[in-house]
């Protein structure tokens, strides 16, 4: 359960935009998505090696 301490004074807004910040830093979501469809275990390995290679190169790019 997300709790959200909202001050004395502060706005709704605010503490609405806290909260959707700490939604979305869970993962609920994203993980709700993935467990719609079944993805191969290879598909999620190679998937995982394609993105390491681009970080990769991002980095050796910027030194």
């Amino acid at each position: 359960m997300i709790i959200i301490p909202v001050k004395e004074g502060e706005s709704i807004d605010r503490a609405l935009k806290k909260f959707k910040r700490k939604f979305e830093k869970t993962g609920v979501i994203r993980e709700l998505r993935d467990r719609q469809k079944f993805t191969k275990p290879s598909v999620k390995k190679r998937e995982e090696k394609l993105k390491a290679i681009y970080v990769q190169q991002l980095r050796q790019n910027e030194e």
